[in-house]
């Protein structure tokens, strides 16, 4: 995540086909020079952290639970896992299992002492980019998506979706945080990423069949940075 909000707006159309071995290229490259630390993975707001997992908490409670509608403790999917920050604060103390992708090998590999004697409740760590990740069918009570869908295509995001929604559990859900454009499409060159505005990722929710069942914006980030909401999924 990064605090440049500032672009001319642009639809993801501006980014031809043929350059989306490039767009995912010059991710990956600039993923592997971030250091493998919590700053790294947040793009220098390492502060904004625990505000960050207490408002995720807060909203996934409102979904745990017995009973109709609830989604059951069972296994989790954390989604650009980086070394683990959202498994380890969020996930683990929340869910029985874990399993964690991400496209960084060095991060998984400082996920595995990050994570500390929780950690052996990490059943996979995935090292593979989320448009070629083919989930489990049937294995997850949640699919947890953060500061990861700028790094997919639309047509990619829409058909990861569609994956991650074959590979939920009965009453399971598909959450994603992110940040927010205020218009329109903000291409960010440095680390080859886009931040949608809330129609178009709307949009592209519709499209993978998934219903946005709760939305919040996260409260309490600094002023500078973009504006970031939730979105459960089913």
């Amino acid at each position: 995540m990064n605090g440049r909000v500032f672009g001319r707006s642009k639809t993801m159309e501006d980014f031809p086909t043929e350059d989306e071995g490039v767009f995912y290229s010059k991710a990956e490259h600039y993923w592997k020079e971030v250091p493998p630390t919590v700053d790294g993975m947040l793009g220098g707001y390492g502060s904004i952290s625990s505000i960050d997992i207490s408002g995720s908490k807060k909203f996934l409670q409102k979904f745990l639970g017995e009973g109709k509608g609830k989604t059951r403790p069972g296994c989790a999917l954390d989604c650009g896992a980086g070394i683990g920050r959202i498994t380890k604060r969020l996930l683990l103390p929340l869910f029985r299992t874990v399993d964690l992708v991400d496209v960084t090998h060095e991060f998984l590999e400082k996920a595995r002492s990050y994570l500390g004697e929780e950690g052996k409740r990490v059943e996979n760590y995935f090292c593979c980019g989320l448009q070629d990740f083919q989930p489990q069918p049937e294995r997850y009570d949640i699919i947890w998506i953060q500061w990861v869908i700028g790094h997919l295509t639309d047509d990619h995001l829409v058909e990861f979706l569609r994956r991650c929604r074959g590979a939920l559990r009965p009453e399971g859900l598909i959450v994603i945080k992110d940040n927010v454009a205020y218009e329109g499409v903000v291409p960010d060159e440095v680390d080859s990423s886009v931040c949608r505005d809330l129609q178009i990722l709307h949009r592209l929710v519709a499209r993978a069949g998934l219903v946005i069942v709760h939305e919040e914006q996260q409260q309490n980030f600094p002023e500078e940075i973009y504006q970031v909401h939730t979105l459960a999924l089913r």
